[in-house]
């Protein structure tokens, strides 16, 4: 038989193979932006208008609220969304860099270029890209200025200490200096990160127009976003993921309640090598040689609404405790609780650092573009899950992890893994069929010509 006719058999067992069978391989991805509101409480767009936040709803994906890992802090729970690790595995298990023999402690904004406080043997997101031919960039995320394996981020711009977080023109800039990584240097993969609704949370409470306010222009950002992407022509080749790392909770004070104070309970000069306290809802003790059990005994029943555990005993769900830094004794407080050490000198209106299964530290999450479904509602998940999800959107191999892409699947269009698909095959068995047509008729000319000329017989 020829090639033709073998063709015209097989191309309608081709097209019903394709029409159920996604052709695996799918080479062009689109590109993708993971933004990061700090401190973006779940309900925090319920009580003010967000027209744009509720434009994404319907031309995007939207879930119902998103829990973060414990301990629901910024540092380790952004580093859980860049890896898809549990705190206890990629080890940034602190907003403070510290040394217990040293007894130094560097704040947020100083760890973020401490490649020795980050790179504990998990790969990020943006190094994963990089070795497999991606460009990627980080805007002030979390993590993102540090080098692992030796690998830094291609490019990465840091915040300063005294950086200021709520100003809305620089925000705007920054998109536009984001565009334009997308679109004049093909960056495949960028990392951005704004400071607040946090440190209006802190400040002024969750509970308050202040917080309202600030909702209110991360909404008008959203809509600048999404016009800067149809002003540079990305509507259809970028997906965005906006979330956050935690909630927020209204702190409780005296007279309404008794704040916890643990020097109340111990003796922190006789018992204490050294501390993680006085920063929010969850604190850590590394006692004297020798201390531990009395330190766990005189903390244990001291409050009613103080959690303290022993390392080891550590409840499992938290997927925290396992990591070697984490110190022997490790406290949290109940919702709206304060781990004062020595003093009570923690005076901010709003915290979180609680446990995750409460409410008020659920957050957002936020998805839209080419790739995903429009006004999809997606239920309750937990952030470890958004790493498998952005390896899929850009076509990579992940690194191990913690998360299921079976959870975020239903996200996506369903198109999404059918290309190429019929029209792959169609397109390939059309250009086959018309390549052994003109060859065929090639060869018939050529036959036509080297025939010798005969002359007719009389």
């Amino acid at each position: 038989m020829t090639a033709l006719g073998v063709l015209t058999l097989l191309l309608p067992a081709l097209l019903g193979w394709a029409s159920c069978h996604p052709v695996p391989g799918r080479k062009n991805f689109n590109k993708l932006l993971l933004i990061s509101f700090d401190g973006f409480r779940w309900n925090y767009d319920q009580d003010v208008d967000t027209p744009n936040m509720d434009r994404l709803a319907r031309e995007g994906v939207k879930a119902k609220y998103l829990t973060p890992p414990f301990v629901t802090m910024t540092s380790p729970s952004h580093f859980t969304t860049i890896s898809g690790r549990w705190i206890e595995d990629h080890g940034v298990i602190h907003n403070m860099m510290f040394n217990t023999e040293t007894k130094w402690k560097f704040s947020f904004k100083t760890t973020q270029n401490k490649t020795e406080w980050w790179d504990n043997g998990v790969l990020p997101l943006w190094i994963t890209a990089q070795r497999q031919g991606k460009k990627t960039a980080s805007f002030h995320y979390p993590g993102g200025g540090a080098k692992y394996k030796g690998e830094a981020v291609q490019r990465f711009l840091l915040e300063s200490y005294t950086h200021p977080d709520s100003n809305e023109t620089e925000w705007r800039e920054n998109i536009d200096i984001v565009m334009n990584w997308f679109t004049k240097e093909d960056f495949d993969f960028v990392t951005l990160y704004y400071g607040e609704p946090d440190n209006t949370g802190h400040k002024f409470g969750p509970e308050t127009e202040n917080r309202r306010v600030i909702i209110q222009q991360i909404d008008r950002t959203i809509g600048y976003l999404v016009e800067a992407i149809e002003r540079h022509s990305l509507t259809n080749h970028l997906n965005v993921i906006i979330t956050s790392d935690h909630g927020m909770t209204t702190v409780k004070k005296k007279p309404n309640v008794t704040e916890i104070l643990l020097t109340d309970y111990i003796k922190f000069r006789d018992l204490v090598k050294f501390d993680i306290v006085d920063y929010g809802g969850f604190g850590m003790l590394l006692p004297k040689p020798g201390q531990e059990e009395a330190v766990y005994q005189a903390l244990k029943n001291a409050h009613p609404h103080l959690n303290v555990y022993k390392k080891e005993e550590f409840p499992e769900r938290f997927h925290f405790a396992k990591h070697k830094r984490v110190l022997p004794i490790v406290m949290y407080a109940d919702s709206g609780y304060n781990i004062n050490g020595r003093f009570i000198i923690y005076f901010n209106k709003g915290d979180h650092g609680f446990d995750n299964v409460h409410m008020d530290m659920k957050t957002i999450f936020r998805a839209f573009g080419p790739d995903f479904k429009k006004n999809h509602l997606a239920e309750p998940f937990d952030s470890i899950h958004i790493y498998p999800l952005m390896c899929k959107l850009l076509g990579l191999t992940p690194e191990p992890h913690n998360g299921s892409l079976a959870v975020t699947q239903e996200m996506l269009v369903d198109s999404y893994d059918q290309q190429p698909g019929v029209l792959a095959v169609l397109f390939v068995a059309s250009v086959t069929y018309t390549a052994i047509r003109r060859k065929k008729k090639q060869r018939a000319d050529q036959n036509s010509k080297s025939e010798p000329i005969r002359l007719a017989q009389f």
